[in-house]
């Protein structure tokens, strides 16, 4: 009975496993709604504020402001690369951590000098592990993240972009799109690209509208306030998207992992019960054969 009481033992063990994945699972679960509610929460803010931005700009005001200053050269530029503290997510990190490898070959290639700034511990270990480079890290931002923690990420940058040791600055994170759908991407965050008008703007519909703003004290003021503010929510949403986009990622790995757990337990029972009933007619066998010689 030794292999009856090895599958035994391993049918114990995936059940063990099976408990921890649909744990995993549900905890998970839980997580992204939460998650989902604040990926919700920050896009209307984030339309409002592109929309007031592209009512206020003109090219004149642009040449006042630092954040617009549009290089003819990209000579340094700064990659943030968002990642996950935790895996068993499937290929979320790994898809993150490609696409900004793929940026920073891109970026050198064409002979511009990038420093490297992880958020998150998968992206900081793997490029450590690699020798790369790293500027900043950050491994303290949990699964709510707060617009303090975005404004800690890119004021330094934004600095240094308006000191001129940086030409651009990308930040890479997971876009969510729905539990199943997180595409890593890439997004220009410096220099500001200025906003479009909403198209009924352009076509003349609601013109009024649209340009029906009591400004005080002037539009200047005003967008000095509202660009800074601009790229630290593009932070934030890249944050609270990525953190939506794990959620979404680990419910759907220990899903499967529960379910093939399941299957592998159908498989193993079967294994036993035959071994188990093979085991009993061989000793019902050598009773009737010492029986028949008795």
């Amino acid at each position: 009975m030794a292999k009856g009481r090895e599958l035994k033992g391993r049918i114990k063990s995936v059940e063990g496993t099976r408990k921890i994945t649909r744990t995993m699972e549900m905890v998970a679960t839980s997580k992204l709604k939460r998650a989902q509610d604040r990926v919700v929460g920050a896009r209307p803010y984030a339309e409002a504020l592109t929309g007031v931005i592209a009512d206020l700009y003109s090219p004149a005001l642009a040449e006042r402001f630092p954040l617009f200053r549009q290089p003819a050269h990209v000579r340094r530029a700064g990659v943030v690369l968002i990642t996950s503290n935790r895996g068993l997510a499937g290929a979320f990190n790994a898809n993150l951590i490609r696409e900004g490898r793929h940026l920073l070959e891109r970026l050198q290639k064409e002979g511009v000098e990038t420093e490297l700034h992880a958020v998150g511990r998968k992206g900081l270990g793997y490029f450590r592990y690699i020798g790369a480079p790293i500027a900043s890290s950050r491994t303290d931002i949990g699964d709510r993240p707060t617009s303090e923690e975005a404004a800690q990420i890119v004021e330094p940058l934004m600095a240094e972009f308006v000191a001129g040791r940086l030409d651009a600055v990308y930040v890479v994170y997971a876009r969510y799109n729905s539990p199943l759908s997180t595409p890593p991407t890439t997004e220009q965050i410096l220099p500001v690209t200025p906003p479009e008008r909403s198209a009924s703007a352009k076509d003349g519909k609601f013109a009024g509208l649209a340009h029906d703003y009591l400004l005080f004290p002037n539009a200047e003021v005003i967008l000095r306030e509202l660009v800074p503010l601009y790229v630290r929510n593009a932070v934030y949403r890249a944050l609270v998207e990525t953190a939506a986009g794990f959620q979404g990622a680990q419910r759907t790995a220990m899903k499967n992992a529960t379910d093939n757990a399941g299957e592998m337990l159908n498989t193993l029972r079967r294994t036993y019960n035959r071994a188990r009933q093979a085991q009993i007619t061989q000793e019902i066998a050598e009773i009737v054969g010492g029986a028949e010689a008795l």
